[in-house]
């Protein structure tokens, strides 16, 4: 009986309440933790909850665990160097890359979107310690005048709310469309079947075809010799072998089996011209197979059909440039031969064909597409390609879409949730130049605010404050009188109160947020702030 009482004892005392846990852990960590704090490690499932929520218990060694963890680490440390003020919840640490690329939103590669729990978090109706008022509900209109690749329009449709996308660049409103678009299922099977049947049978005798499956014998041979997995990468990993040392070695010895086979099916390399995007980065056989491919895209009578071929033709190029495998975001240097690949720790080819990508590709973009068909609301949402500074939402619309444009001009646009380029940072036209080249779209480069070009400089900084406040004084004309604007921004130079003053307006509430870097090598401490301005 004594024995069972003690230990009862013992068990109370390993259970905190939450106002106990939020003193225990600021003890523990000599930094203030806010019940708040504790409520969301309960909420995203970092520590389990025993009872109701009225009597709500938690172990004392399970949160003990928490702060231990790399997680907790990280939350600890990046408070202490960025504020705590930062509210982590928005980090959406607790989310799966599936989640942050669900259904159409990994339809096409974008760089600079932000995660569409983001945009879900302050369209929707929720409200807690941090948001403490609804923008948005369901049947408003929501404007995004820097759509990017369309994140905003299709929450907003998820969320039964109509959204007005602008974009500068016709490539960005393509993807913005396509993503929202509704299809004849049927017909787009139809059609990609018969593009992938027509380019296996255009391919079936081509020397190329024959030298690559040659080629990757060989490699393979090779690889199994000099690279053995998981051997090879251990060693380097412990220092046993200097990787960039060995591979290059190894990558000069493969080089006369590869110029031998080259020389065997008479393969040609590069194209005679190199003009543009396409010469410059495609070898000479990938480039004949995206020309077929793109001809027979053009014959597709269905437009919207045709529109979700293109976009499926323009990720499909987007992976077979010809680069090494750690160079896909940067492009140093056109590849034309085999390549020590320090990411796979072996030797590597370029592609010679795009008939796998564009295989892969057709039928993941059908099952987004149908995903998100399941999910999508009796709501409109649109891209238009435009001006944002000076463009006319309400005419444009008429043209696209009279009901629509009087359904705006009645009840006004409800507000903005946007997040605006950052200052000298993105090149928007220039990361989808091959899009461009075989679109063959204008380009308007001279259009975009914070331009990589313009740099970061005093004079890049006023551009950019002048070009966001008049984005803004333009759009005011379409809002309702009591209109939320919601701008994410990394404002290091601290220009969004001077844009918020030349916009008549003033900054009521900010957001901070952390920013996890789950793929870049860069884990420093980052944060982006959601600007909440309003009328003066």
């Amino acid at each position: 009986m004594q024995f069972g009482l003690v230990r009862l004892m013992e068990d109370i005392k390993n259970f905190l309440t939450i106002k106990q846990a939020s003193e225990w852990a600021s003890k523990l960590l000599n930094k203030k933790v806010t019940p708040s704090n504790i409520s969301y490690l309960i909420q995203y499932g970092r520590i389990k909850k025993i009872g109701s929520n009225g009597d709500t218990l938690i172990v004392k060694e399970e949160l003990a665990k928490y702060y231990e963890s790399y997680l907790g680490k990280r939350e600890t440390a990046w408070k202490g160097q960025l504020g705590e003020d930062l509210n982590w919840s928005l980090s959406f640490d607790y989310l799966k890359e599936a989640d942050t690329t669900k259904h159409v939103h990994r339809l096409h590669p974008y760089k600079g979107k932000f995660i569409p729990q983001l945009v879900e978090y302050f369209l929707d109706s929720h409200l807690d310690e941090f948001k403490k008022e609804i923008y948005f509900k369901q049947g408003d209109i929501v404007l995004d005048p820097f759509c990017g690749s369309g994140t905003t329009l299709v929450q907003a449709n998820e969320l039964g709310m109509h959204a007005i996308g602008i974009d500068v660049s016709t490539f960005n409103a393509l993807i913005s469309n396509v993503k929202i678009g509704k299809y004849d299922f049927l017909d787009l099977d139809y059609e990609l079947k018969k593009i992938t049947k027509a380019l296996s049978k255009f391919i079936v005798d081509s020397n190329t075809v024959v030298f690559e499956n040659k080629l990757t014998q060989e490699l393979t041979k090779f690889n199994n010799k000099y690279f053995p997995s998981p051997e090879y990468k251990y060693k380097v990993a412990f220092k046993e072998i200097n990787g960039d040392e060995y591979g290059a070695e190894k990558e000069k010895e493969f080089l006369p089996i590869f110029l031998n086979l080259i020389k065997e099916y008479d393969i040609k390399l590069m194209q005679d011209k190199y003009d543009s995007f396409l010469d410059k980065w495609y070898l000479q056989h990938i480039r004949t197979e995206i020309d077929f491919v793109c001809n027979l895209i053009h014959q597709i009578k269905n437009p919207s059909t045709r529109k979700v071929a293109s976009i499926i033709l323009s990720r499909t190029v987007r992976s077979c440039r010809a680069t090494t495998h750690a160079d896909l975001a940067t492009l140093k240097n056109p590849i034309t031969a085999t390549y020590y690949c320090s990411k796979h720790g072996k030797v590597c080819k370029p592609l010679f064909s795009i008939q796998s990508w564009w295989e892969r590709y057709s039928k993941d973009t059908i099952n987004r597409l149908c995903q998100f068909n399941n999910l999508r609301t009796d709501t409109y949402q649109i891209c238009l390609t435009g001006d944002s500074k000076t463009i006319d939402i309400f005419q444009e619309l008429e043209k696209k879409n009279p009901a629509v444009s009087e359904l705006a001009k009645n009840q006004k646009i409800k507000g903005i949730f946007s997040s605006p380029p950052y200052v000298g940072l993105i090149d928007y036209h220039d990361q989808h130049a091959y899009a461009y080249d075989l679109f063959g779209f204008e380009r308007r480069d001279e259009l975009e605010i914070g331009h990589l070009l313009k740099g970061q400089g005093k004079e890049a900084r006023n551009s950019y404050i002048q070009g966001i406040s008049d984005v803004l004084n333009n759009c005011k004309r379409f809002l309702a009188e009591d209109y939320n604007i919601l701008l994410v921004a990394n404002d290091k130079y601290n220009l969004y109160p001077i844009i918020a003053e030349k916009s008549g307006m003033q900054i009521v509430k900010q957001y901070r947020r952390p920013v996890l870097n789950r793929t870049e090598r860069d884990k420093g401490a980052y944060s982006e702030i959601i600007f909440h301005f309003k009328e003066k």
